[in-house]
């Protein structure tokens, strides 16, 4: 599979940061309506990390979403129950007609080799099984199992599932190595049909991130743009 790389960039409209209006939203929804699901998305820290929503909805067969965040996304929103943000996306998508199941996969799932692997329950339980976490040689995340191989997924990536060995973002961050990460990945791409990909987190300058920091997340999302690519 070969996804194309989109860069989507909307922090400069207003009611955006964290949060997004519905003035906003709409006109999100309409600059990227034009541009293919099937991508690799690069939709900038993890304050927007609601975009995502706006890529799922657009899907029109039935498809699970996998998640690797150290946060599930899935909260009441902090600022008005109507106000989406990038801690309730979640929560909106499971809405979805097409959304069959969602699934979490956050980088504390490591700490305990395999105890404390968390996920959200899917909206039909009989048609996906909870990810299975196998462990060799006390790395987390060697396998990454669905029930049904082939039923389309869609990815969402947050850097902050990562250790700060492998992203700097401003969140609180999990335990995850990237090699782990990786691994998750191509055992998802062994047994499912993945629709797409979007990736989210790291620092900015404006938010004070160092050359160092600009550079290890950089060379993080290179590597997992590169497994979508292969």
């Amino acid at each position: 599979m070969t996804m194309e790389v989109i860069q989507s960039d909307f922090s400069t409209l207003e009611g955006t940061n964290c949060y997004c209006s519905e003035e906003s939203a709409a006109q999100i929804r309409q600059a990227i309506s034009g541009l293919p699901l099937s991508a690799v998305h690069m939709i900038g820290t993890g304050d927007y990390h609601y975009i995502t929503l706006f890529w799922l909805e657009r899907i029109r067969e039935p498809f699970s979403l996998v998640l690797f965040d150290n946060h599930p996304d899935d909260q009441p929103s902090a600022f008005s129950p109507d106000t989406l943000s990038c801690g309730s996306w979640v929560a909106e998508a499971r809405k979805l007609p097409c959304c069959i199941g969602t699934y979490w996969l956050s980088g504390a799932a490591c700490e305990t080799a395999g105890k404390n692997l968390r996920y959200a329950h899917p909206s039909q339980a009989d048609a996906w099984a909870p990810p299975v976490h196998e462990t060799t040689g006390g790395h987390g995340f060697s396998r990454l199992s669905l029930r049904k191989p082939g039923k389309p997924v869609y990815v969402s990536i947050d850097l902050d599932v990562l250790s700060r060995d492998y992203a700097r973002t401003d969140w609180d961050q999990g335990s995850m190595t990237l090699e782990e990460l990786s691994g998750a990945i191509l055992e998802l791409k062994k047994s499912s049909q993945i629709i797409g990909v979007d990736i989210c987190g790291g620092l900015t300058i404006q938010k004070g991130a160092s050359s160092d920091d600009l550079a290890i997340n950089a060379a993080t999302e290179n590597a997992l743009i590169s497994l979508f690519e292969e």
